[in-house]
C-alpha cells in the first residue's frame, strides 16, 4: 500500500473516533452517567444499580472488590463501544478526591471531557480541581446538569455558578421544563424539539415533537401551564447567554451544556449524539522534541496507567497505552525508549471494563492493554523507532503519610512485591530511608491507605498495619552541582527518602521545619510534582 492510501486509511479511522474521560464531584452521578452511556452504545444490556450494595449487581466499570462493596471508584477504568459508526474510548476516572493523581493521568490521554454537576448540590470542590487540569491543557468539555428529577437550584443559577466559579462560558444546548416532581422534559434550543420525560424510559421518537418554534400552539397541549415558562427562560436565554460556537469549545473556552437525568435515561443520548457531532477526533500530542500528528505513518504511544490484578486469577499486570499516531498491528516490533529495547507485543488487548479482547489492530485514540512484567512504567513512549517523549504526565508530592508494619514477619517478601507493584499504578506512593529499612507509603487521601491495606490482603495474602509518622510533606530535590547533594545529604540524612523510581526525596517533620529546609538552601530545587520518566 502506497504512503497516500496509508495516510487516507489512517485520516479514515481518526475521524470515527472520539476518546473522553468523565469528570465530577463524588456522587454528582458520574459512574450512573457511564452506565447510560454504555447501555445507548449497546455496550451492556443491563447497568449496574450502583447505590444497591447488598444485590450482585455493580457498576460495569467498579471492577475491585472494594468498589463494589462501597458503592464508589476508587481506579480508573477504560470502557470501548461503537456508537452511529464512531468508536468510542471512555476512560471511567475515580470520583473519590483522594485519587485525584489518577485522574490528573488519565486525562492527558483524553482529547475531551464531559463534566457532570448535580444540579442540586451545583459546583462543588472536586470538579473544581479537576477543571484546572483541563484548563492547563485546554480540554474541549461538554457538560451534563444531572439529577433534574430532584429538587434542586434553578437552571440560571448553575449556568451562573459554572460560569463564575469554573471560568468556562456556558452555551445551553437543551433547556430543561420544571424540575423535580415537575420535571416534564427538555427543549433542545438549537434543532427546537420538545422531549417529554417519562420516569425510567428512555427518551423515543414517540417522546419527541418538533415543533416550529416557542411560539407553536401545540406547545399548550403538550405542557399546559409550563409552556409560557419555557418560553420566557428561552427568551431570556436568547439574551443572556452565549451562543454556541464550535471554535469556542475546541479551544475550551465554551462548553454545550445538556440537562437530563442519567439515573432515569433522560438526556443521554443527546449528550452521546453531541460528543460524536462535535467532540475531536484524536488530537496532536506533545513530546520533548516536537509535537506529534495522529496521521503520521509511524505507530507512536505513551503508557498512562499501569494495573495490578485485574484477572486475580492470573495475578496480571497491565500497561494502558494510548495509540497517538500511526496503525498499530498486533505482533508489531516496537521501541521502548526508557529500556532502549525493542519489544514485540505480542497479545494487546480492548477494554471492556475488567473485560478484555484480543486486538489485531489499532489507530490512533485507542486504547490498548500490553501485559507488563515489570518493565513498563507510567510514563514510557513506545515507537517504531524515532526517540520521543511524550510529555503531561505528573506525579505529585503526597500530603499524608504511613510507616508500614508487617503482621507475619516471615512474609516480607510478599510485602516487598505487592508494595512495589500499588505504587507503579500511582495510587500511592512507596519511600525507604537512605539510612534504614522500613517502608513509608505517601498519598493524597486517607481512603488510598484503607485501599491498600484491602488490596494486599486480597491480592496478596499479606496484612499490614498502617502507623502514623510524623512527615507533613514530601519534596523532590534536584541539586545545582555535586558539591551542594552531596553537603546537603551529610546534613540532612535523616529527612532523605528514594522513591520507587530512586528518586531522592525530602519528607518534611513539620511546615516549620519544610520553611526552614527551603530559606537555608536556596541553591536546591524542591519539587512538589515531577514528570515520569
Amino acid at each position: 500500500m502506497s504512503d497516500i492510501l496509508k495516510t487516507k486509511r489512517i485520516q479514515s479511522e481518526i475521524s470515527r473516533r472520539r476518546t473522553f474521560a468523565i469528570i465530577s464531584h463524588p456522587d454528582a452521578g458520574k459512574t450512573t452517567l457511564t452506565e447510560k452511556l454504555l447501555l445507548f452504545g449497546g455496550a451492556i444490556k443491563m447497568a449496574g444499580a450502583v447505590k444497591s450494595r447488598k444485590t450482585s449487581k455493580h457498576a460495569t466499570s467498579d471492577w475491585m472488590a472494594i468498589e463494589q462493596e462501597r458503592g464508589i471508584s476508587v481506579t480508573s477504568s477504560v470502557m470501548r463501544f461503537s456508537y452511529r459508526d464512531t468508536e468510542i474510548n471512555l476512560l471511567d476516572t475515580p470520583g473519590h478526591k483522594d485519587f485525584s493523581e489518577d485522574t490528573y493521568r488519565v486525562l492527558s490521554a483524553v482529547d475531551s471531557v464531559i463534566m457532570v454537576i448535580d444540579h442540586v448540590k451545583g459546583v462543588e470542590t472536586q470538579t473544581k480541581r479537576l477543571m484546572e487540569i483541563c484548563r492547563m491543557r485546554n480540554t474541549p468539555i461538554l457538560t451534563f446538569i444531572n439529577k433534574l428529577d430532584r429538587e434542586g437550584m434553578p437552571p440560571f443559577s448553575v449556568l451562573s455558578e459554572i460560569e463564575d466559579l469554573l471560568q468556562i462560558e456556558c452555551a445551553p444546548m437543551t433547556w430543561p421544563i420544571g424540575m423535580g416532581k415537575d420535571f416534564r422534559g427538555t427543549y433542545n434550543i438549537y434543532r427546537k424539539e420538545l422531549c417529554l420525560f417519562s420516569p425510567g424510559k428512555i427518551c423515543s421518537e414517540d417522546d419527541v415533537f418538533s415543533t416550529f418554534g416557542l411560539s407553536d400552539p401545540a406547545l399548550e397541549s403538550l405542557l399546559g401551564s409550563q409552556a409560557e415558562g419555557l418560553r420566557e427562560d428561552v427568551a431570556l436565554l436568547e439574551g443572556a447567554a452565549s451562543p454556541f460556537i464550535l471554535s469556542d469549545y475546541l479551544k475550551g473556552s465554551q462548553t454545550p451544556v445538556f440537562f437530563g437525568s442519567a439515573l432515569n435515561n433522560f438526556g443521554v443520548k443527546e449528550l452521546l449524539d453531541a460528543l460524536v457531532d462535535i467532540a475531536p477526533a484524536p488530537l496532536v500530542r506533545p513530546t520533548t522534541t516536537r509535537s506529534v500528528s495522529p496521521d503520521e505513518l509511524t505507530f507512536s504511544g505513551f503508557i498512562f496507567k499501569i494495573q495490578a490484578n485485574m484477572d486475580p486469577a492470573h495475578r496480571d499486570r497491565l500497561a494502558f497505552l494510548r495509540v497517538c499516531s500511526g496503525h498499530f498491528t498486533r505482533g508489531m516490533k516496537v521501541r521502548h525508549h526508557r529500556q532502549q529495547k525493542n519489544i514485540t507485543i505480542a497479545n494487546p488487548i480492548l477494554f471492556m471494563a475488567q473485560d478484555r479482547t484480543l486486538v489485531e489492530e489499532a489507530w490512533p485514540g485507542d486504547i490498548i492493554g500490553i501485559h507488563n512484567h515489570g518493565t513498563i512504567k507510567i510514563g514510557d513512549t513506545f515507537t517504531e523507532g524515532e526517540l520521543l517523549k511524550f510529555t503531561g504526565i505528573p506525579s505529585f508530592a503526597p500530603e499524608l503519610f504511613r510507616r508500614v508494619r508487617l503482621k507475619e514477619p516471615f512474609k516480607a517478601k510478599q510485602m516487598q512485591k505487592g508494595l512495589h507493584q500499588l505504587a507503579e499504578e500511582g495510587a500511592v506512593q512507596l519511600f525507604r530511608p537512605v539510612q534504614g529499612n522500613e517502608y513509608i507509603l505517601g498519598a493524597v487521601g486517607e481512603l488510598q491507605f484503607d485501599v491498600t491495606i484491602e488490596r494486599l490482603a486480597r491480592e496478596y495474602n499479606v496484612e499490614i498495619f498502617c502507623d502514623h509518622v510524623d512527615y507533613v510533606s514530601a519534596r523532590w530535590l534536584h541539586f545545582d552541582s555535586e558539591k551542594t547533594k552531596k553537603e546537603f545529604e551529610s546534613d540532612n540524612s535523616r529527612y532523605l527518602f528514594t522513591d520507587t523510581e530512586n528518586k531522592l526525596a525530602y519528607l518534611a517533620s513539620s511546615d516549620w521545619n519544610l520553611k526552614c529546609i527551603l530559606e537555608k538552601w536556596k541553591n536546591v530545587r524542591f519539587m512538589t510534582e515531577r514528570e515520569y520518566e
